[in-house]
């Protein structure tokens, strides 16, 4: 017996030393867990904040001021050291936007389009670096990767929720847009077939402007532009071709009255729907805020009453209500105050102005009306001693 109490006494004290550094181990992953939620929150506050929003759009500007400069020979040879620290300084804050970004939701990060447009602009920056490494300073495609570095200003859309508003209402668009394309293509593929054939005769017609299938689809896109259409209408004149004029006519009616007028009123359309969405979303935006202030300063006056409760426990009182007395003199015109009565909600307010409005407008009807009566009485007051004479001397003229 002795020995199996050791046995178990063994298994008891085995269990315990293996239980506790897993307990210990959990509970240490569950508090960096529960740390790591708290930073991601403390990142995401940031990140969302409106003072990072301006930090950035104001760095997107400047770094879009500096490649301004940056293309100008003159002022880049001055400036070449500046130009060199402000490229350290603005690729190292956008690499920390990327990095905040992606540690605040790693899993959903690239499900965000304008993420992804983020991460191809950071690819984009790198590259001359890549390049200049590896290929080294004279590498003859280095100058386009450095002309790329223009598309920095893309950044903008990201905090500009104008822009992507309109960026939404236009991927609406592409459908539509893309059926009034196709039928404006079929339109001058017809007239570019028919184009050639009436004036792309290489001895007495315009081969320059109608000699083959793609030079007739460019006029043919100059005249849908109205670009110019002038010009290649005299030249069609100098060779005397009858049904010039007719041929263009219709074609820019068609093209450029027709079909672009109708792909402009597309976007518009679409573009004014998605401004209205806009404008509703900031209205319940600003509504949600309203609710949520409303919500805090009815907490704080709850725990104002509570305390003052707990106060009139603690203190002698005749009544609560002296209590209140006593609290309203403290009380200044700056103290914010939200009532939940029907008499103090907005939309009661609003109808109550408004009659009273309505009000007014009929006492000074009413006072009008008195005045024209008043004016009638006394004209009618005027003329009564003067009928009184006309009826006397009426009768003296019967006697």
């Amino acid at each position: 017996m002795s020995q199996h109490f050791c046995q178990d006494h063994t298994r008891v004290l085995s269990s315990s030393l293996f239980s506790d550094p897993s307990v210990m181990f959990s509970g240490g992953l569950g508090n960096l867990q529960k740390k790591d939620t708290q930073c991601q929150a403390f990142v995401r506050r940031i990140i969302m904040s409106p003072l990072f929003k301006r930090i950035m759009i104001s760095t997107v500007t400047i770094n879009a001021f500096f490649l301004v400069l940056w293309t100008d020979y003159k002022t880049r040879y001055n400036m070449y050291g500046v130009y060199e620290v402000s490229e350290i300084i603005f690729v190292s804050i956008y690499s920390s936007e990327f990095c905040m970004k992606l540690y605040m939701d790693p899993i959903y990060y690239g499900k965000d389009g304008y993420n992804l447009l983020d991460v191809v602009i950071i690819i984009i920056i790198f590259i001359p670096y890549g390049l200049r490494k590896i290929k080294g300073k004279h590498y003859p495609y280095l100058s386009i990767a450095d002309g790329m570095q223009s598309l920095r200003i893309l950044k903008l859309i990201t905090y500009s929720r104008g822009i992507r508003t309109l960026i939404s209402a236009v991927r609406q668009t592409v459908y539509t847009v893309a059926s009034v394309v196709a039928l404006l293509f079929v339109l001058m593929y017809i007239f570019a077939i028919l184009g050639f054939c009436l004036f792309g005769d290489p001895d007495g017609g315009d081969p320059n402007n109608w000699g083959n299938l793609a030079a007739a689809f460019f006029t043919l896109f100059s005249l849908a532009t109205v670009d110019g259409w002038t010009d290649l209408q005299q030249q069609l004149d100098k060779r005397h071709f009858a049904s010039s004029r007719t041929f263009t006519i219709v074609f820019i009616l068609l093209a450029s009255f027709v079909f672009l007028s109708m792909f402009v009123g597309v976007m518009i359309i679409h573009t004014e729907a998605f401004i209205k969405k806009f404008k509703q979303e900031l209205m319940v935006e600003r509504q949600l805020t309203l609710m949520e202030k409303k919500q805090v300063l009815l907490k704080l006056q709850q725990e104002e009453v509570s305390r003052l409760l707990q106060t009139q426990k603690n203190v002698d009182y005749e009544s609560f209500s002296k209590l209140v007395e006593n609290f309203k003199r403290t009380l200044q015109h700056t103290d914010p105050m939200v009532l939940d009565d029907f008499g103090t909600s907005l939309p009661f307010i609003d109808i109550y102005l408004s009659t009273l409005d309505n009000q007014d407008t009929t006492i000074y009807k009413l006072q009008e009306l008195y005045y024209e009566i008043v004016h009638v009485l006394r004209l009618m007051l005027e003329e009564l001693p003067q009928k009184n004479e006309s009826r006397s001397s009426e009768k003296m003229e019967e006697q």
